[in-house]
């Protein structure tokens, strides 16, 4: 790939305007190498592990990377599909069918993908942006809450390209869409279409990612976006307070994380006698390890062996129809005033005699 110092500038050519994707990231196998590649970079992240780092690298390298890989690998491995990573897959049709719904709006963009940790990763994918003739991008990290340790990183990556690269591009990003409508709607209408096929369930569980309590403490927003989430989704589908629990899962370490934790939850709902449950994960746009494993096998297996009698896990957005649009909505309403239109470009010719223009006050001048 062209390095982003040597990189011809595109003289004459019509700007392009781009949006892109951004999701947490996958390892390329379910296999310890990949494993351990993967979760190298990613706890490695002064945004996600803050502990000082002459504590935490020598864990991480002499402890959790010698042991951790091959036991994800094995949970990878249960949830992998034929094309691929579950969270690559879903986040590749996104990118496609926001693409399309774009383009059927009349908008003439450049949609990439990419994702903060592992392949294809953010520079990159920015630095072939850049060759293709954008001059204006858009972010947009796929987190629906704001965290720190999740959209803050991303920009830290964007920037971090950026700092390498001679003529960076106009930029814009998203920090959160926790409360917007066209996002709460499609996360109701996919809970109404589980309802209507399969019957709903006593509770409904609404697992969000978890974070350590003392991020809550230092300023993030990401718990309280969370609860309002909740809210307006329970608002939206009509179901009453009493019957809706907020929970946090993915906790790691013995510190304190958000809580109540979604797997003791669970255990603890079916003890007091609530034989059934509807658990979704609207921090999740794209299903992946954390909703197909952590919570469809190992939560499901948790509330059951409690004494429950139906778990049903009711998948994320993926490629739903009323997702894409919310999502294409979302980002129009992001590139107001920037030119995504065939007809808001300046012509090859226009740009060609603004050139010569330009070349011949230069001789003059000379």
């Amino acid at each position: 790939m062209t390095s982003p110092t040597t990189s011809p500038a595109a003289h004459g050519r019509a700007p392009r305007t781009g949006v892109l994707l951004v999701n947490l990231g996958t390892p390329d196998a379910p296999t310890p190498s990949a494993l351990r590649r993967y979760l190298g970079q990613f706890l490695a992240d002064r945004r996600v592990v803050e502990i000082p780092r002459a504590i935490w690298l020598p864990i991480l390298h002499g402890i959790i990377l010698r042991v951790r890989p091959a036991k994800s690998a094995h949970k990878y491995a249960s949830i992998w599909m034929k094309e691929g990573s579950p969270l690559r897959v879903w986040t590749q049709r996104q990118e496609a069918l926001l693409q399309g719904w774009l383009g059927e709006q009349g908008h003439d963009l450049v949609v990439r993908h990419a994702m903060r940790y592992g392949q294809p990763a953010i520079a990159d994918v920015l630095q072939g942006m850049k060759d293709e003739g954008v001059q204006r991008v858009l972010v947009v990290p796929l987190y629906p809450q704001y965290s720190a340790a999740t959209t803050a990183s991303v920009m830290d990556e964007v920037y971090a390209w950026c700092q390498r690269t001679r003529w960076m591009p106009e930029l814009r990003h998203i920090n959160q869409f926790h409360d917007d409508g066209g996002y709460i709607g499609a996360l109701a209408q996919a809970v109404q279409r589980h309802w209507r096929t399969h019957g709903r369930h006593r509770k409904l569980v609404m697992s969000f990612h978890g974070m350590p309590h003392r991020t809550l403490l230092l300023g993030d927003p990401y718990h309280c976006q969370c609860h309002k989430t909740g809210r307006l989704l329970a608002e939206q589908l009509g179901v009453a307070p009493q019957d809706v629990i907020v929970t946090f899962q993915s906790r790691f370490g013995k510190a304190r994380w958000l809580e109540p934790y979604t797997e003791p939850t669970l255990r603890e709902l079916a003890r007091q006698g609530v034989d059934s449950v509807d658990v979704v994960c609207p921090g999740f746009v794209s299903d992946c390890i954390e909703t197909l494993e952590e919570i469809n096998m190992e939560a499901r297996e948790a509330f059951l062996s409690e004494g429950g009698k139906g778990f049903a896990y009711i998948p994320c957005l993926n490629d739903d129809q009323p997702w894409i649009h919310a999502l294409g909505r979302l980002t129009l309403q992001h590139l107001q005033g920037w030119p995504t239109r065939l007809s808001d470009r300046p012509s090859a010719a226009a740009l060609q005699a603004q050139a010569e223009r330009a070349q011949q006050m230069m001789v003059k001048r000379g």
